[in-house]
């Protein structure tokens, strides 16, 4: 039953439509206000210098014109993308798979943070980030920053919080900030996904029909418009969605840019049998070629539209060969020009022509109405100059059956047992495909920070048991609330997290069992790399993640003004580390400020009765264990880390700290001491 307004109508928003309904162009979001915790208050609006235009017959004078893509609250998502925060990762043995020897990373909590939070380690080391982000299509739960909550606080909420406080808004185009919500969420994100971008890493991000446009320019702002490498349309719903009002959609985009256009190398695809089939022609090499026409086919094709591509090229009837003078040798004249004898233009230039000269040849053709007709080709080879098979690029449409994502259903469903965990679940296809137009090579980093039901961690696993990679994944995954009344819920999972994390654990299982059924080979570096089918040992294929969870920071948060401060304070910041953090905790966060990669070794070991970690194979060595005494400052010192790190109390004694120093000036002057 609806609630009687009690109000009369506001006639300002009723003329509002009337005008946007009149001049679309003129309706536009603007800050009305903010509340009291600072957040704007967005509204519809009619921007009265375009409709002072649209009802003037002259040009109205007003702000100078320029180009520009902007949207409410704009400069403050450029600003939080800068911002700092005091925020770190912490570790958790237990809801990962082989924490100590695995390189992939699973890290919860909002994606803001953490790829903050990961800009001192990873910056310019991942080669491929694929995202899949929300839609904005009026149902899809968007973040909303700076809406923090306390703890106690979401838990009394209806699931519109996450774990960490952040509001989660259904972004609904009555709320009037459709466009504004979303690309704020949006813009510091990506922002700050370039930076982790190797110089010939690759962005790929999936959208529709409702953001595709807004989206591709944030990226032309963010990564360039030069870097843009293409849009793909994929064909998802062969089916058609009934959900549109009048048409039926049935495809997708990706949108791909690159972090610098000039440096990018993209794989093509293998060619197929019958186009194999056309290089029938062999050179004095044995190597293979088809021939290709020199005339201009396509648009622009007359002599009239690039006349100095129109010249005659001389034929040796003897043997093909060519010449662009003519004598007795090279006797037969031929110009560019159609069946139907309108003059053309040739596809290659004079220089061009002289300087692969032995490129090109004259050939006998069947041309209707003309006898002893000759032309002139190019030769294609089906080798590169380095022996290698050419490809086909990729199509910017795709309309395999795999990409339906029905198949992703299927995929969910050979996991859980329920294709209905997952609402709108990415095909592995999808995402290996991508992976597959780039070199890369193993070590690698692929990144998705809206992973969700961890399709890009499934992918990369994939593809490694296929051809021996040992490609690694960061994902990233707010822990989302589930419906209570979903498949999900009922089936134990609050989280969005949760159901990601335990798909990685079954999908790399099943890949396991696959291998072991199979009838494969060993692969060895001569297979490696053809399409065959081959199994890698088991004990190769990574299967694990750690994961790390977005927290505050490890430290003691110290905001007190001195007339506040008392004895009893006082003495409770002796200790600068927050109550309840591990020593592992701690390492985690050294790690980030150190810039050590976060799949590292870890190796524990006893030192003077002591817990010390060896990062890295000794790269770095902490101990944050109290009373650390001469004999561990110096065994430490012996293996000569790289960086060695201590709690800043730690030290047992005075004597101990005045020998510090003069402990690693002998043993290891180089190492880079801390403490925290």
């Amino acid at each position: 039953m609806d609630r009687l307004k009690m109000h009369s109508v506001n006639k300002v928003d009723e003329n509002i439509k009337k005008i946007a309904e009149l001049f679309p162009n003129t309706l536009t979001e603007v800050i009305k206000g903010y509340r009291d915790d600072g957040t704007p208050i967005i509204e519809h609006a009619i921007d009265f210098d375009v409709l002072r235009q649209e009802l003037s017959n002259i040009v109205v004078e007003g702000p100078e014109e320029r180009y520009q893509f902007t949207w409410p609250d704009k400069k403050k998502s450029i600003l939080l993308a800068n911002a700092p925060i005091a925020k770190t990762l912490r570790p958790c043995r237990e809801e990962s798979v082989d924490f100590d020897t695995t390189e992939n990373l699973y890290i919860e909590g909002d994606n803001l943070d953490a790829l903050k939070l990961l800009q001192e380690t990873y910056l310019g080391k991942v080669k491929m980030i694929y995202i899949d982000p929300p839609y904005n299509t009026g149902k899809d739960f968007i973040y909303e920053d700076d809406f923090a909550m306390e703890n106690a606080e979401w838990r009394m909420q209806s699931g519109d919080y996450d774990q960490e406080g952040n509001r989660l808004v259904q972004n609904t185009e009555s709320n009037g900030r459709f466009h504004t919500d979303w690309l704020n969420m949006m813009y510091p994100r990506l922002k700050l996904a370039k930076d982790l971008l190797s110089d010939d890493g690759v962005i790929f991000i999936s959208i529709d029909d409702n953001e595709v446009e807004n989206l591709k320019k944030i990226c032309n702002e963010v990564f360039g418009e030069k870097n843009e490498i293409g849009l793909m349309t994929i064909q998802s719903n062969p089916r058609g969605s009934q959900a549109s009002k009048h048409l039926s959609n049935v495809h997708e985009y990706i949108l791909m840019y690159s972090k610098n256009s000039s440096t990018l190398q993209l794989k093509g695809t293998m060619k197929p049998v019958e186009k194999l089939e056309e290089y029938s022609e062999i050179d004095e090499n044995g190597k293979k070629y088809r021939l290709l026409g020199l005339r201009q086919r396509g648009g622009a094709w007359k002599k009239e539209d690039r006349p100095n591509m129109h010249f005659p090229i001389y034929v040796n009837p003897s043997n093909g060969k060519i010449s662009l003078t003519q004598n007795k040798e090279y006797s037969i004249e031929v110009i560019p020009k159609r069946p139907t004898g309108e003059l053309s233009r040739w596809t290659w230039g004079k220089e061009k022509i002289i300087s692969e000269i032995n490129m090109i040849v004259g050939k006998r053709i069947n041309r209707a109405g003309e006898e002893n007709a000759w032309d002139i080709f190019r030769k294609d080879y089906l080798e590169n100059v380095d022996g290698t098979i050419k490809t086909d690029k990729i199509k910017t449409i795709w309309i395999d059956k795999e990409t339906n994502y029905q198949n992703a259903k299927v995929e969910i469903k050979s996991l859980f047992g329920n294709s209905e965990i997952f609402d709108f679940p990415k095909p592995t296809f999808v995402v290996e495909r991508l992976a597959s137009m780039l070199y890369l090579e193993d070590n690698e980093i692929v990144l998705d920070f809206f992973s969700g039901s961890a399709t890009t961690a499934h992918a990369v696993m994939q593809l490694n048991a296929e051809d021996g990679g040992n490609r690694k994944f960061i994902m990233v995954q707010l822990p989302e609330p589930c419906d209570e009344k979903s498949e999900a819920y009922k089936a134990g999972y609050k989280t969005i997290a949760e159901i990601g994390k335990e798909r990685i654990r079954r999908a790399g299982a099943q890949i396991i069992e696959k291998m072991q059924n199979a009838e494969c080979k060993m692969m060895s570096d001569e297979t490696k790399g053809n399409n065959s089918e081959f199994c890698i040992p088991h004990s190769a294929f990574d299967k694990g993640f750690r994961v790390l969870k977005v927290d505050s920071t490890n430290m003691q948060d110290v905001y007190y003004r001195p007339d506040e401060y008392t004895q009893d304070l006082l003495s409770s910041l002796t200790d600068n580390i927050k109550p309840g953090r591990t020593p592992e905790d701690l390492l985690f966060q050294v790690m980030l400020d150190l810039g050590v990669l976060l799949s590292s070794k870890i190796e524990e070991m006893v030192i003077g009765g002591k817990r010390v970690f060896s990062v890295a194979d000794g790269y770095l060595m902490a101990c944050f264990d109290n009373d650390v005494t001469d004999e561990v400052v110096r065994e430490i010192a012996k293996r000569q880390p790289y960086y060695a790190v201590f709690r800043d109390s730690s030290l047992a004694s005075d004597s101990v700290a005045t020998n510090f120093e003069q402990i690693f000036a002998t043993y290891s002057p180089s190492t880079i001491r801390k403490v925290l």
